[in-house]
């Protein structure tokens, strides 16, 4: 991969932090039961890659509004993990100190994309 170009939002933290959760989630995820194949395990996937994707995406975007809004849907996509997290829990597919340690990288990404996106928004303004 030396010889290739790094593209720009390879190399934002909250890009690199975001996959390497959407790793865990699938670890996480291979653990419930068959039953969820279709259902919160699909969801809660598709949900965790629309994170690092949605950063992704709005690094291409020309304007500092578009960039904008794919950090927000990458933030609302976090928080539509976490409730689907929360479910797991609810359902006993998911351990206690496996939602807190989820919590905390959910917290940590909000934190950077929040900050992604005030950037963003701040330079619309300026």
């Amino acid at each position: 991969m030396s010889n290739q170009r790094i593209f720009g939002f390879e190399k934002l933290n909250v890009w690199q932090e975001a996959r390497k959760w959407v790793k865990s989630i699938y670890d996480i995820t291979r653990l419930f039961p068959e039953t969820e194949k279709f259902g919160l395990i699909s969801q809660l996937r598709r949900a965790s890659i629309s994170v690092p994707t949605n950063i992704a995406e709005g690094s291409a975007r020309k304007s500092s509004k578009d960039q904008a809004h794919f950090s927000q849907l990458a933030y609302s996509s976090l928080l539509e993990s976490l409730n689907l997290l929360i479910l797991s829990f609810d359902l006993e597919y998911l351990s206690e100190s496996e939602l807190i340690s989820q919590r905390d990288i959910i917290q940590s990404l909000t934190a950077q994309l929040y900050d992604l996106y005030f950037a963003q928004k701040s330079a619309v303004e300026s």
